[in-house]
């Protein structure tokens, strides 16, 4: 148990810091992938206060993504199939890259491939850029080839790792799919071939039915389901993953404010993404570091290593 006592000037000492894959972050949040424009956003705040940003997942070439409309709301959540539309990797590199450049904080490119070779392609054009971290999406549910379909799989899951793992010397970050039996097998898989951290969860496979029109609510009629509805999934996951692999977490699903943070480390997580609650508010991610560092005063924690460390099993 802490201090709950602590003065108010020791509390000012609070050490945000977390290494992840060799990588120092000033705190432990960083944007969700999907739900993050550099140019929107820091229309509302300044990038540089995050200890990373993750872009919308790039390929190869530019993607149109699945037909309007892609979004809906539902009970605590909201129900997405963009399907990764982005204008490909070859505008990311002299559009997005420089513009995210301007500030002072790390920078994770989120790819997407239909193909093991895609992967391969983006991973490779990416190598030589200023990029300081690669997220690789094989959890997308959105997209008919590639995506989950390499998530779901720990043979594949595991193959992918290991090309993308040869050909950059970039960490390497690999993003897990909830839509699985056993994710702890696909975890333990990936940090088998080399992946440098993990993170979880993408969203969980959902539909939704417009009763009066007698039609999906979504044009893809499936979409991914993320938001508060699914923190406890990821939260069990974080944990059940946690328990098997001994590389970095990067906790996603429904976090909404500074004590779901709080919760995500306990589970094993090292650093979180939000993602639902900044298309929400669009300041939702540094509103939450605030509120992480609020709790940290109230509990009387000095550092993520203590929150993490609090846990009793």
């Amino acid at each position: 148990m802490q201090d709950s006592t602590l003065k108010q000037s020791d509390t000012e000492n609070l050490n945000l810091n977390v290494t992840i894959a060799g990588v120092k972050w000033k705190n432990p949040i960083t944007t969700a992938s999907g739900t993050f424009s550099a140019k929107e956003s820091s229309a509302f705040y300044d990038l540089s206060k995050l200890g990373a940003v993750t872009t919308k997942g790039v390929s190869n070439v530019p993607w149109t993504g699945n037909p309007t409309p892609r979004i809906a709301e539902t009970y605590g959540g909201m129900l997405n199939a963009v399907g990764l539309q982005n204008p490909g990797v070859e505008s990311f590199i002299t559009e997005e890259i420089p513009y995210i450049r301007q500030y002072e904080t790390n920078l994770i490119a989120n790819v997407a491939g239909h193909t093991l070779e895609e992967y391969c392609h983006t991973v490779k054009r990416l190598e030589d850029t200023d990029v300081d971290m690669l997220e690789i999406n094989i959890s997308c549910p959105n997209v008919k080839e590639g995506g989950i379909g390499f998530g779901t799989n720990a043979k594949m899951a595991a193959e992918v790792t290991k090309k993308v793992r040869g050909i950059t010397k970039k960490p390497v970050i690999i993003k897990l799919t909830p839509n699985v039996t056993n994710i702890s097998e696909i975890a333990k898989a990936v940090e088998a071939e080399g992946a440098d951290a993990i993170s979880l969860i993408n969203t969980l496979l959902g539909m939704r039915i417009d009763v009066r029109r007698a039609k999906t609510v979504l044009a893809n009629r499936t979409g991914g389901l993320s938001g508060p509805a699914i923190k406890p999934i990821a939260i069990r996951m974080v944990y059940e993953v946690r328990k098997v692999v001994s590389i970095p977490i990067i906790g996603l699903g429904g976090i909404m404010n500074g004590e779901d943070v709080a919760e995500f480390l306990m589970a094993g997580a090292n650093a979180v993404a939000i993602g639902t609650a900044a298309l929400i508010r669009p300041t939702a991610p540094i509103e939450i570091l605030e509120e992480l560092k609020n709790y940290m005063r109230e509990m009387g924690y000095h550092s993520i290593k203590e929150i993490q460390n609090a846990f009793c099993d």
